[in-house]
């Protein structure tokens, strides 16, 4: 494909030599002729000076020295390049189309036209999924569940187990029926080995565009907006209302029944024990502003300086009384 229509679908602007034939996208240190390649952490900025690729996607306002290095400059570099794959290499062909002969679906679950369902998973009676969704190898999702159109299920997530409920009475853990569901909405995708419980009385529901990580926990009752970020090994206790596009950052944990404003971001391993406005930016355990915690977190190397000072003052003082 030429460089100047691949931009033109990609929506970047050519600066350099448009005529160029390319044909995939790889890492700026591996391309070579033929390929191009992006920039989309500065992290990696020296590398333009080195590759052998023919072109290279990066931002519109990114200053380089890349001499006559072909760009793609983009408003949205992540885009185009996510754009540029897709028109490059295709999406994931599978290797089968419908449902798999070694799935198992139970009677009343109703399966949309499109959606792929890969060799052992399990769909539970009166499940409802919608319509070019994948559900990948030993996905488990449980009865009653609805799931939206295009949603994505990676191998080993479950879908509507029993929400962590019990009520303590003489000596003994007595389980509190789960009745609810889960609510999954278009566009969803849920990596592997995710867990999303079941409501106890209510719907669990993660909103359309939400995408989560593999090895999470949503806990039951927790209500998910759109378009969402939850990365790997976060933690949801039930009853959480977390608002539209936040971003929970990898390990972070949030505590039950709390409530996150739209667009906060949770940093990593961030512990979340208090309703979070929206558009905060939060770090730490307990999570707080990130500003703060910055500068709790530079105080915390120097520690041992400021004891061995306040011991000296006090010292100090102790010698002249």
């Amino acid at each position: 494909m030429r460089l100047d229509e691949l931009a033109r679908q990609i929506e970047a602007e050519v600066v350099g030599d448009g005529s160029i034939d390319v044909k995939a996208i790889v890492p700026l240190d591996q391309a070579g002729p033929g390929q191009i390649s992006f920039l989309t952490n500065p992290k990696y900025a020296k590398d333009l000076a080195t590759t052998r690729a023919s072109a290279v996607i990066l931002g519109a306002n990114v200053k380089t020295e890349a001499g006559k290095l072909t760009l793609l400059r983009a408003k949205e570099p992540n885009y185009s390049y996510c754009r540029a794959v897709v028109v490059l290499h295709g999406y994931r062909k599978h290797p089968h189309a419908g449902v798999h002969p070694k799935a198992f679906v139970e009677a009343g679950a109703m399966i949309g036209e499109g959606t792929v369902v890969y060799p052992g998973a399990y769909i539970g009676a009166r499940t409802k999924i919608g319509r070019d969704c994948i559900v990948y190898p030993n996905v488990s999702i449980y009865e009653d569940c609805i799931i939206g159109d295009r949603v994505i299920v990676h191998a080993g997530a479950c879908v509507g187990s029993d929400g962590f409920g019990y009520a303590f009475h003489a000596g003994v853990h007595h389980k509190i029926p789960q009745t609810g569901n889960v609510v999954i909405e278009d566009d969803v995708e849920i990596g592997g080995n995710t867990t999303i419980a079941r409501g106890a009385v209510e719907s669990t529901r993660i909103g359309a565009g939400t995408k989560i990580d593999g090895l999470v926990m949503v806990g039951h009752g927790t209500q998910i907006g759109k378009g969402c970020i939850v990365i790997a090994l976060v933690g949801i206790a039930g009853s959480v209302e977390i608002g539209n596009y936040v971003i929970l950052a990898g390990q972070a944990g949030v505590s039950g029944h709390l409530k996150i404003g739209d667009k906060a971001r949770i940093g990593a391993q961030a512990g979340v024990m208090f309703n979070v406005e929206a558009g905060a930016d939060m770090h730490g355990t307990p999570a707080i502003p990130s500003v703060q915690a910055r500068r709790a977190y530079t105080l915390l190397g120097r520690l041992p300086e400021l004891v061995d000072r306040i011991k000296a003052l006090e010292e100090g003082k102790n010698t002249k009384t």
